[in-house]
């Protein structure tokens, strides 16, 4: 932040004649303490500095920060009525895009709305069905793994548990879930937390020796130089997941490596790291005393570390967020203003939320090209790399096997890379994981009862009936002329038979239709024979000739 301060402060194209100033509060990852910070940032004393003509105002233009989703909530709920922007560049709570509750709140990093969803598309994709789900006990966590299990569940996954974990939680919970993970059947492991809490679960699934597991995790953690260690590693062998793409900042490592310690007062951070990074004091009364010149550049640690940039360009955006709506609000001209009667702020007395106004409408492009826009809900746009674990000569790299882009149509999202992946157990293949192999062709799934849908039975068609697809739900009944074959998985045509007059069958019934034959020959015989007979007569061989009859007295008449 202070580095792409400083840039802005050197640049003429961008707040000429300006100077952007700053203030760092540490949270300790405290809620009291960033709602603690935040309202001291609200109500500062207004000071004159050096130069008479630079006033500081009472109120802070603008807050960046803070990291975590849980902590961020607590200081845009707090400054948010005064209409304060803030901007952080690592909360990624999908509940901080609520515009009704947090109505000033911006974000250089993905919400996890998106974050979610491609974490199910990246399950779906490999095949894995059957997962198991770890998450932080924060806003964080529970958000994040309520969406992705809705869109896993979409996408027909299971999830086998889910399991909550928090950095203050007493060991014997840490051990509870360690050991829910060593018993699951589960092959994947779906981890939505910081890594803090992982590398807590990861301790105690070393010393149960849980190994195999293939581990999918967010942007939280899993490119985490502090979780990244050899040990680790035997847990976390071939890890993939989500995490913002590098980029380089030119300058910022160099800036970074040339930093000293400073005596100006709200400056002095700094001095306690540089003590521990060299072990010695920079206070007089101290043998081992500190020169203010060591080298940065012999100390390898996460400081000095800057192969991975992607968060810390966060944070320059959103530093060069705030410098571009502070221009366009310095540079507005009266008559062609966006405020009451087309008129432009004070220029003298800058008011937060008229910073506000302009930042809603920031649209800038980087030296690499990148653009930088807020849409409606104050969120970027997600696009994520896809890293996997791997070690190379001794060291673990996060190579990158994949993008996932949200702003492209549904099914090309996600785009995976040439670049071969390491997966969980030293395996070549991608790992399976399902709670029931499919069922072939010339079977149907039963769903066992009390049990997910991802665990079924398969059970072979009746005779008859033909499935001729995996994992078919229902076998079809085969056509009237048709038969299934052996296999159940299509119908044949049934077989005609004729009865031969040398078969036993085809005798009897020859003999029994011959027999019935001269039985109804005889009768008709013997019935014409006798045909004049009563007996013949009085069964209706011949019928009686009826007479008509004429009543006397009956004769036709004629009229007049």
């Amino acid at each position: 932040m202070i580095f792409a301060i400083e840039e802005i402060n050197n640049r003429s194209d961008i707040l000429p004649n300006v100077s952007l100033g700053y203030k760092i509060y540490d949270s300790c990852r405290t809620i009291s303490l960033s709602i603690k910070a935040s309202l001291a940032l609200m109500n500062m004393e207004q000071e004159n500095l050096s130069d008479e003509s630079c006033t500081k105002p009472t109120t802070v233009h603008a807050i960046i920060g803070h990291p975590s989703s849980t902590l961020t909530i607590g200081i845009a709920t707090t400054v948010g009525p005064f209409g304060i922007p803030v901007i952080s560049h690592f909360a990624t709570c999908a509940c901080l895009s609520n515009r009704k509750e947090f109505p000033t709140f911006f974000r250089t990093i993905p919400s996890d709305y998106y974050q979610s969803r491609a974490l199910a598309k990246l399950v779906k994709h490999f095949g894995w069905t059957w997962v198991g789900a770890i998450r932080s006990d924060d806003d964080y966590g529970n958000n994040g793994m309520d969406t992705f299990i809705q869109a896993a569940q979409q996408d027909g996954i299971c999830i086998e548990y889910s399991e909550t974990i928090y950095r203050t939680h007493p060991r014997e919970k840490i051990l509870k879930v360690a050991d829910i993970v060593r018993k699951s059947s589960s092959k994947v492991i779906v981890a939505f937390a910081s890594y803090v809490e992982i590398d807590l679960l990861v301790k105690e699934l070393l010393i149960m020796n849980v190994t195999g597991l293939q581990w999918v995790g967010t942007e939280g953690w899993i490119i985490d130089r502090y979780l990244a260690s050899l040990e680790n590693y035997k847990i976390l062998r071939g890890a993939i997941g989500l995490a913002i793409p590098n980029i380089e900042i030119p300058g910022l490592k160099e800036f970074i490596l040339n930093v000293r310690p400073s005596n100006t007062p709200g400056n002095t951070g700094f001095n306690e790291f540089w003590e521990t990074i060299f072990n010695c004091s920079l206070r007089n009364d101290n043998s081992n005393r500190c020169t203010g010149m060591e080298n940065l550049k012999e100390r390898n640690n996460q400081y000095t570390d800057v192969s991975y940039m992607g968060i810390l360009n966060n944070v320059y955006k959103a530093v060069y967020a705030v410098a571009h709506a502070l221009h366009h609000l310095l540079t507005c001209k009266n008559g062609q203003g966006p405020f009451q009667n087309e008129t432009c702020a004070n220029k003298n007395k800058t008011e937060s939320w008229q910073v506000l106004h302009y930042l809603k409408k920031v649209n800038f492009t980087t030296w690499n090209g990148e653009k930088v826009y807020f849409d409606e809900n104050g969120d970027p746009k997600a696009r994520y790399a896809l890293m996997n674990w791997q070690v190379k000569e001794g060291i673990i790299q996060f190579e990158v096997i994949g993008l996932y882009d949200a702003s492209l149509p549904e099914g090309q999202r996600l785009i995976m890379n040439e670049v071969s992946a390491v997966w969980a157990g030293d395996r070549d293949e991608v790992p399976k994981s399902v709670c029931s192999e499919s069922c072939l062709p010339g079977t149907r799934k039963a769903i066992v009862k009390g049990k997910p849908i991802c665990c079924f039975d398969c059970i072979p068609c009746a005779e008859g009936e033909f499935s001729n697809t995996t994992d078919s739900v229902d076998c079809a009944k085969c056509p009237r002329e048709y038969r299934s074959n052996e296999h159940k998985n299509k119908c044949i045509l049934k077989t005609v038979e004729f009865l031969s007059f040398q078969e036993l069958m085809g005798i009897v019934l020859v003999t029994c239709s011959v027999f019935g034959a001269c039985l109804t020959i005889t009768a008709a015989i013997i019935f014409f024979w006798y045909r004049y007979t009563p007996i013949v007569r009085a069964n209706n061989s011949e019928r009686k000739k009826r007479r008509s009859r004429s009543f006397p007295g009956s004769f036709p008449h004629h009229g007049e």
